[in-house]
């Protein structure tokens, strides 16, 4: 078993992070907490989005590692932000007209246009949960509207008030001339309308606990409480004081908010607590480079992504460089997957204190599956072209012959899952977008003699081997650029540029089958 130390001097950025958590339990000066909490937001004025389960993720991940570093417990609070007023109908949802007569309320107060929930808060909300528990992540769910509601915010709001003045001077500078006539930390919630409003605030009152504003509509001065759900708060406020409320030690957020931690953070020190320890990730883009925005749904879905590869590829991929601007689009699935594979092998053979560096370690939270294999997705996807095969147990029998018989149940069961993925992949986006080069004269010679070679070869001969036979045919004809030899193979076969190791795929679709496609390419009836 691997010792604290083994993981004090892991360089991994989940491990950083952890540690930075650790630093400020030990400069806080009240006593040390039983549990620490992470946290992470959500706004559920759209469908949830693959960002929000990135969040979790990481979240999740640094949680892990600082279990692993300290031992002490802590958990994550996921945060949905369902009291905040609708500000735009989404574009991605049904029966827009319903959303659109309600702009302005609280969100839990909003219809559910799907017609299955209490409102379109809880849809969405329920539709967050449900994902994340399929992924069985740790967590606890915490809702704006309950947390306003039944009082457990009413002690930091009453903080909120009794430091009015020095927010009001935190917020002014930060907002244009037009906004600061009319900005208030406190939102009252119109008793008439039931909508949040953003409006001047005339009056405060500590002994009453309350705020006094005028009515837009009918220019009434309204006193209302600022507790139970009667008020809430701009969101900048809100979150330095949610961190207060809740005592958050643990928050990463998006680039685009970077500004905004730093006037919530001041918002929380000065209701007399102390702001949590913070990972700034790069934003997510759609395939023009634009920001996944949950409005637009532009991007990949969490569903869009599970329906063309595991569940496992997606956290690989999240958990890379998270610094990093990354797009997450369609095509970025099957190098995921490789990669993911890559990172499983790799983590076999690596020494102990090297596996809580590797990707995997993380993700499965210290036990990665053991598989045995050679086999990657892209060959899987070339394996489905060149056999133009759409049928999961054809791909299963070349897939079970390249493996070998004594393979794992496990490992069959997820190149089984690979092979569906790579079917419904192919279909989607490869079949009209991949046609075979047809080779000239020249050309069709070289590939001739790649097949006389082949047919002189044991049917069992490795990957290894196969590729070397590939390697030694092409300096027949390429000695200067095998580059380009194998550019050919690859817009012949498969009509790219790129394509897999040739060994590996003939491997894993016989040699008879390769010769037979070769004769194919090369007809003159093609």
């Amino acid at each position: 078993m691997l010792s604290r130390e083994c993981f004090t001097n892991s360089k991994s950025w989940p491990f950083e992070e952890a540690k930075k958590i650790i630093s400020r339990l030990n400069n806080k000066e009240e006593t040390r907490k039983d549990t620490v909490l992470l946290q992470t937001g959500y706004g559920p004025s759209g469908l949830p989005h693959i960002g929000t389960f990135g969040e979790v993720l990481r979240t999740t991940i640094v949680m892990n590692a600082f279990k692993l570093l300290t031992g002490i417990s802590a958990k994550i609070f996921v945060f949905s932000d369902d009291m905040d007023g609708l500000r735009k109908v989404p574009t991605n949802v049904p029966n827009q007209e319903i959303l659109q007569k309600n702009l302005e309320k609280p969100l839990t107060s909003v219809p559910d246009p799907f017609g299955k929930y209490e409102s379109f808060a809880h849809h969405n909300n329920a539709m967050l949960r449900r994902f994340l528990d399929s992924f069985n992540f740790e967590y606890e769910f915490k809702s704006s509207t309950e947390l306003y509601k039944s009082g457990a915010f009413n002690e930091s709001l009453y903080k909120i008030l009794e430091h009015y003045d020095e927010i009001m001077n935190i917020m002014l500078p930060s907002l244009r001339e037009e906004r600061q006539k009319t900005y208030s930390p406190f939102l009252p919630i119109c008793s008439r309308t039931g909508k949040v409003l953003q409006v001047p605030i005339k009056k405060i009152s500590l002994d009453d606990k309350s705020i006094i504003y005028k009515d837009p509509e009918t220019n009434e001065l309204i006193e209302v409480s600022v507790l139970n759900g009667n008020c809430k708060l701009q969101w900048k406020a809100d979150w330095g004081m949610r961190w207060a409320a809740l005592g958050i030690d643990y928050e990463m957020n998006g680039k685009d908010l970077i500004d905004s931690f730093k006037l919530s953070s001041k918002i929380c020190e000065t209701i007399g607590e102390l702001p949590p320890e913070n990972l700034t990730y790069e934003l997510f883009l759609d395939n023009e480079g634009r920001k996944i925005s949950k409005s637009k749904g532009n991007g990949l879905s969490m569903e869009d992504w599970l329906k063309y590869a595991p569940a496992e590829s997606l956290s690989y991929y999240m958990f890379q460089s998270p610094k990093r601007a990354k797009k997450l689009y369609f095509d970025v699935i099957p190098n995921a997957m490789d990669e993911y594979i890559d990172s499983l092998e790799k983590y076999q053979t690596e020494p102990k204190e090297k596996q809580i560096d590797n990707p995997v370690f993380h993700i499965h939270n210290g036990a990665p599956p053991h598989y045995e294999w050679r086999l990657k997705f892209s060959v899987m996807l070339n394996l489905v072209q060149a056999c133009s095969c759409s049928d999961e147990e054809v791909l299963m029998s070349f897939a079970k012959k390249y493996v070998g018989r004594n393979c794992s149940k496990n490992t069959l069961e997820f190149i089984r899952k690979m092979a569906r993925f790579a079917i419904s992949y192919y279909n989607d986006f490869i079949a009209e977008t991949r046609i075979p080069a047809v080779p000239n004269e020249k050309q069709k010679s070289e590939l001739r003699e790649l097949k006389n070679v082949l047919l002189k070869t044991n049917e069992n001969s490795t990957p290894e081997d196969l590729q070397t036979i590939v390697f030694e045919v092409g300096k027949q004809f390429y000695a200067a650029n095998l580059r380009e030899w194998f550019k050919l193979l690859y817009s012949v076969f498969f009509g790219t540029d790129n394509g897999p190791k040739m060994g590996s795929f003939i491997s894993l679709y016989g040699i008879e089958n390769m010769v037979n496609l070769i004769d194919e390419r090369i007809s003159d009836d093609r």
